[in-house]
């Protein structure tokens, strides 16, 4: 009596037990782990002779590696809802919102830059291992901003429709602040109810291809404060991270929507996208572009199957690049 298999012996007749030392280094076996038990059972983190004084605290990480997912303009948490629940089961997920985005007040004095700080700090606070960075629209332009800065505390990124550049742009020279500042006077004024309608009409001719969708889609982000959104928006439009982009030491995927019917005008395909895509990501060193259609700009409303399968297609080549550490 006893089993026999490739990883483990347990000879009762023998009075032999032995584990191979794979079952405790494959990956595979410890997201099977993750997922199988410790995602459903009571786990041992401490004990009270650990903390002998009132307010006392030790950490203890047991979610796997940690991913950090940063909404678009106008967006928030809902965005991600459904790959965040999917993703920690095996991660440790982090779901940040921008000031003035989804219900949440503005804040005086926060740019691109100062988010960028808030997201070493969060990173170094919470002594993150290389998490990876998903983000969209905005979100992925700042995720690629921060890698221009820091690739060495990141393990990845990976860019949702966001770019270095603002699609379309990419050709000018010179000042682009009147560039933002129009896109700013266009939104900053509007009353709650021009502000909803406006995203209501932009839902549903770049948001979404299901109008109930674009329709769902554009109430969540009227929840966002106009004057918030337009700061972002004006700020989007002077980034140009094209010069920084040889400076990103680590995998970079970028997940490229496509919808034949809004680009058919323009005599653009889906390859000729993707292409456009890969120039203008051109100076990053380790860039993957992967494209799902038929999609909009929230891809993962329209696409939700084949987003989710090229979002573990996107963490698993940026794992390839960075394995986790010893001990992870």
């Amino acid at each position: 009596m006893g089993i026999h298999s490739p990883l483990v012996i347990d000879d009762r007749e023998r009075g032999l037990f032995r584990v191979h030392r794979s079952a405790f280094t494959s990956e595979e076996i410890l997201a099977l782990e993750r997922e199988k038990i410790f995602s459903k059972a009571w786990l041992y983190i401490g004990h009270e002779s650990e903390l002998p004084k009132p307010n006392d605290f030790v950490t203890r990480r047991v979610g796997g590696r940690p991913v950090i997912f940063i909404p678009g303009l106008a967006s928030g948490s809902w965005a991600w809802k459904s790959d965040a629940e999917r993703l920690s089961v095996n991660h440790e997920v982090y779901l940040l919102t921008l000031p003035g985005f989804d219900g949440r007040a503005p804040i005086p004095g926060v740019t691109l830059a100062t988010l960028e700080q808030d997201l070493q700090t969060l990173i170094t606070s919470k002594r993150l291992d290389r998490p990876m960075l998903i983000g969209h629209s905005l979100g992925g332009t700042l995720a690629l901003s921060f890698a221009a800065g820091h690739s060495d505390l990141i393990g990845g990124v990976v860019a949702v429709d966001g770019l270095p550049v603002f699609p379309g742009t990419e050709a000018m020279t010179g000042d682009r602040s009147p560039l933002a500042q129009r896109a700013r006077d266009q939104l900053e004024h509007q009353t709650p109810e021009q502000f909803a309608a406006y995203q209501q009409l932009y839902m549903k001719q770049f948001g979404c291809i299901d109008e109930t969708l674009a329709k769902t889609i554009s109430e969540y982000s009227s929840r966002s404060d106009p004057r918030a959104v337009a700061d972002f928006a004006a700020q989007a439009l002077l980034v140009d991270l094209r010069p920084r982009l040889e400076s990103i030491s680590v995998q970079v995927v970028e997940i490229s929507p496509f919808y034949e019917p809004d680009f058919a005008p323009m005599g653009v395909d889906e390859a000729g996208k993707t292409n456009y895509y890969r120039r203008l990501l051109g100076g990053v060193d380790k860039l993957e572009v992967l494209s799902v259609s038929p999609a909009r700009h929230f891809v993962m409303f329209d696409q939700p199957e084949k987003f989710s399968a090229a979002l573990d297609q996107a963490l698993a080549k940026a794992y390839e690049s960075s394995p986790a550490k010893t001990g992870d």
